[in-house]
């Protein structure tokens, strides 16, 4: 198993159609949600999640991956160079 990672995904959702499905996909990876803000921005048109994840890549992976193929949600990620602990 590699080692977990500290990090931060943020999805921005474009057509709140799809918002069942992230929250689909987000209930899924549970186990490395930390924590999770979402706001609508309503000016924009748009809401707006943002997650703290605790996890090897792979999971990270899926759980970007999964996300970035939904049209209409843009994800970006970053996350913490390894360190012990």
């Amino acid at each position: 198993m590699t080692d977990k990672r500290l990090g931060v995904i943020g999805i921005v959702i474009e057509d709140r159609v799809v918002a069942p499905e992230v929250n689909q996909i987000l209930s899924a990876h549970a186990e490395i949600i930390v924590g999770r803000m979402g706001l609508p921005y309503r000016d924009r048109g748009v809401s707006v999640i943002s997650l703290i994840v605790d996890g090897n890549t792979d999971q990270i992976g899926s759980l970007t991956g999964k996300l970035g193929n939904i049209p209409g949600a843009t994800v970006k990620s970053a996350l913490a160079k390894s360190r012990k602990g």
